[in-house]
């Protein structure tokens, strides 16, 4: 039985007791996580939301670690640019301490919890009636409340934003095209 779990951005494949190192959890060392379940394998395989649901990995935090120095060098030829500088990760160790089911939790608790459902399920239906009642009646309690609508200004009047059809939207009268002036006459003089 194996879980491929989701932490920090990764994805890692894990079983019962395995020890990993994913990015820095914010748990205390001692405290138990829990894991996010992308996929689940025992005798079938789950991968749907509602059934990975049903799942839970716990893990224990074991210690807070930093990981290897990185090494990083920058160079440009020619322009004498040279940059060093290092970067140590933030590291968790934990341990897979359960992957489990809630089915068989599910089962054990199944007739009791059909028993008390039944019994809300007959005051309800007695109920649904009245409820679709009242259900229908607010909206038009609603209509009836809600206050009446600002008037839209009239076209022309000033509300702080230039009209859309330009000065004839305002009630002005454009101003009539000019008309060309006539082409002057060349002397034959030349001067």
């Amino acid at each position: 039985m194996y879980a491929i779990v989701r932490s920090g951005s990764k994805q890692y494949r894990v079983e019962r007791g395995q020890r990993l190192l994913v990015e820095r959890l914010p748990a205390d060392e001692g405290a138990s996580v829990r894991l996010e379940p992308l996929l689940y394998r025992s005798n079938e395989i789950v991968t749907d939301s509602a059934a990975l649901g049903r799942v839970s990995v716990t893990a224990k935090v074991i210690e807070h670690v930093r990981g290897e120095k990185l090494r990083v060098f920058k160079f440009k030829p020619k322009r004498g640019y040279k940059r060093r500088t290092g970067h140590r990760q933030s590291l968790t160790r934990i341990e897979v301490t359960e992957i489990a089911t809630k089915t068989a939790e599910k089962a054990a608790k199944a007739p009791a919890a059909e028993k008390a459902a039944k019994a809300p399920a007959a005051e309800k239906a007695a109920k649904a009636p009245a409820a679709e009642k009242a259900a229908k009646a607010p909206p038009a309690e609603k209509a009836a409340k809600a206050a009446p609508r600002k008037a839209a200004p009239a076209k022309g009047t000033s509300t702080g934003r230039p009209a859309t059809e330009g000065k004839a939207a305002a009630g002005k009268a454009a101003p009539a095209k000019r008309e060309k002036a006539p082409a002057r006459k060349e002397d034959s003089d030349g001067s």
